[in-house]
């Protein structure tokens, strides 16, 4: 049976992966899944030794299975390639008793490179719906600084593309907003908007949702829309991988064995990171908690309280994803109030999240008199 996608609004639609990837986000503006995920397991017991393009092809195939094994290595090659500092693509490194996956060796130094990267590989290898050979897409994606500047670098000069990011003025480190306003490529074209993230976010989602937009620029122009932000299906998979990646680096150094859970904290502003994971665990992997983290950008945390299981509100600022085979979990937060961080400045070690034989309470409370709450 083939596998198909439908929104999260609707069970209306039926669309293949690759036609998923190419219309961004569904026309009721929900997101597109599968019913079909987690019937495919990935063998967690062949990772060890695997390459990270080789655990990409095993991840990326369970979850588009309509992308052709060749399609696949092809996308894969091109993703994660020279561009990259480190062969291993997200490798992981030891911190005391717990481990940081590092995320930040793609060709912008942000974590989204890892999707970002391919998801244009992606869209080259879809077809416009109706045949239109002259079709064109207009990559249209909200930013908070860091998944501007990645999905300018992976869409620059793109052949049937052209992206535009909107990014929130004066809410952007100028180290971003200089990244992303001095991108080459013939292409791609940046604009600041009024307000915070999720009004450009807002905004973005209402271009989508305009259906008498849509028409025009199919009509008049042969465009049509599509995101490369996480509401993007395509954007979302390929963050799955890292946390297999992650597993298969302590199988490989005989940290733990195969089976053994594993718990991952995850800095998370619009969750799409933290539900890679999610992903992750229906396909297989060995997760024994995913917890979320928010700093002072707490959107997510005001909108869902955390149950009792998880410390509440911790905060975290950076993008390292910290793991551990056993109960703990390390937390890294700048030296000074969360209030006052900055995503360019250096993390140090300040304690563990969680205690063997201690509440998440009581941990979280400790932490925060440590910062000072």
């Amino acid at each position: 049976m083939t596998t198909t996608f439908h929104s999260t609004r609707s069970t209306t639609d039926s669309l293949t992966a690759k036609q998923a990837i190419r219309k961004g986000i569904a026309d009721d503006g929900g997101l597109f899944v599968s019913d079909a995920l987690g019937k495919t397991k990935v063998d967690v017991a062949s990772l060890p030794g695997k390459s990270y393009q080789q655990i990409a092809a095993e991840v990326l195939g369970a979850l588009l299975p309509d992308f052709t094994a060749e399609e696949l290595g092809q996308c894969i090659a091109d993703a994660y390639g020279e561009q990259w500092s480190d062969e291993r693509i997200t490798p992981l490194k030891p911190l005391g008793d717990d481990y940081v996956l590092e995320l930040f060796n793609g060709p912008t130094s942000a974590f989204k490179d890892v999707a970002l990267q391919i998801l244009p590989r992606f869209m080259a290898h879809t077809t416009p719906a109706d045949g239109d050979a002259d079709e064109k897409i207009m990559i249209l994606t909200a930013t908070s600084g860091d998944t501007g500047k990645a999905a300018l670098a992976g869409f620059a000069d793109a052949p049937g593309t052209a992206i535009t990011v909107f990014y929130p003025e004066g809410k952007v480190s100028q180290v971003q907003e200089l990244q992303m306003t001095t991108q080459a490529g013939s292409n791609v074209q940046v604009a600041a908007v009024e307000g915070n993230f999720d009004d450009a976010q807002s905004a973005v989602k209402r271009i989508f949702g305009d259906r008498a937009l849509a028409e025009r620029l199919a009509g008049n122009s042969h465009v049509v829309l599509s995101s490369a932000n996480s509401i993007n299906v395509g954007r979302l998979v390929p963050q799955v991988v890292y946390y297999f990646s992650a597993y298969a680096q302590l199988l490989a150094d005989q940290v733990i064995n195969v089976g053994d859970e594993v718990e991952f904290v995850v800095p998370t502003g619009n969750f799409g990171d933290i539900l890679a994971g999610y992903y992750a665990k229906l396909l297989g992997l060995p997760v024994k908690h995913l917890v979320v983290a928010s700093d002072k950008n707490n959107v997510l945390f005001d909108f869902q309280p955390p149950a009792p299981v998880l410390p509440d509100h911790l905060p975290l600022d950076g993008h390292p994803h910290l793991l551990q085979p056993g109960a703990h979990a390390v937390l890294l937060v700048r030296g000074r109030h969360p209030s006052d961080l900055h995503a360019d400045e250096r993390p140090q070690q300040v304690g563990h999240v969680r205690d063997p034989g201690r509440t998440a309470g009581q941990d979280s409370s400790d932490l925060r008199h440590r910062l000072g709450r």
